[in-house]
């Protein structure tokens, strides 16, 4: 069985927070991302009967999930293993929601983590993201330092914006987004640029960030290809949120279709799954 791909939607990226007040019923959420084609859907996991109900439908269609976390304690991720461990996924994405101010009091986190994660047998993946342990890059940097095996949900806006990247990248900091994708096993999509977390991705003016990230995503897959094993599944989770990720005009409303926009998404990166597949069997004829 050869490597795959997974591209799944986030489930609180189908918020609309329009200023109609209309929000979808959670059957249509997951009736439109199954009749896109996505393979998937990223879970929060929290919320049991949340958690049963989504993943029963997904279970019921052939597709796919992440459960997703926040734990501000080790054993605030005990509940969720147990909840994997009885439901399925493919993998545990956990936000850490601590901030420790100094370095060292992140790794009994760490290893608790890892410990309870080992003990349940299930993937844990320790994202990259704002407003947690992993808040900056460098911080994160060091984590690997001391857990060099430690696996990482690679969301690269966090640390384009926060670190406010000058354009061009540089060659320095192209070398540290590399060691975390180096690190990735797993993706949460979308395009930042130095000054916004999402960009409008259907924007010709916003191109070149379009392609930074697409060049950075092909660098991660390719890492990616060359650690896991022959018959992994790698997931990329399309997560263009609602507002206040998503810029909006003086009536509230959003400046691009989010929605239309996670499907081009999918599609550009089932494209390049595809060309890295056709290179790597090119390269072994």
């Amino acid at each position: 069985m050869a490597q795959r791909l997974l591209v799944l939607q986030s489930l609180w990226a189908m918020e609309r927070r329009h200023p109609d007040g209309v929000e979808w019923p959670l059957d249509r959420k997951l009736a439109m991302i199954r009749d896109a084609g996505f393979d998937g859907a990223g879970v929060r996991f929290a919320d049991d009967a949340y958690a049963r109900q989504v993943t029963g439908f997904l279970r019921d269609h052939g597709l796919a999930w992440q459960a997703q976390c926040y734990p501000a304690t080790v054993e605030d991720l005990r509940p969720i293993l147990d909840r994997v461990r009885a439901l399925g996924a493919d993998h545990v994405n956990l936000q850490p929601d601590v901030r420790p101010y100094r370095l060292e009091d992140c790794f009994p986190y760490i290893e608790g983590w890892r410990r309870l994660a080992a003990e349940a047998s299930v993937p844990v993946y320790v994202e990259t993201h704002r407003d947690r342990m992993t808040t900056d890059l460098i911080t994160t940097l060091h984590l690997l330092d001391r857990f060099p095996d430690l696996r990482l949900t690679a969301d690269l806006s966090h640390y384009l914006l926060g670190r406010e990247f000058a354009w061009p990248v540089s060659a320095e900091n192209h070398a540290l987004i590399h060691r975390i994708l180096d690190h990735a096993w797993a993706f949460h999509g979308r395009v930042a640029s130095r000054e916004q977390i999402q960009l409008q991705i259907s924007f010709p003016h916003h191109r070149d960030w379009l392609e930074l990230f697409m060049g950075w995503w092909e660098y991660g897959f390719r890492s990616w290809c060359r650690r896991a094993p022959p018959d992994a599944t790698l997931t990329f989770l399309c997560e263009l949120g609602p507002r206040e990720y998503a810029m909006t005009g003086p009536d509230g409303a959003e400046l691009s279709d989010r929605w239309q926009e996670a499907l081009l998404l999918k599609d550009m990166i089932r494209s390049l799954w595809r060309r890295i597949e056709r290179e790597e069997q090119a390269a072994l004829a």
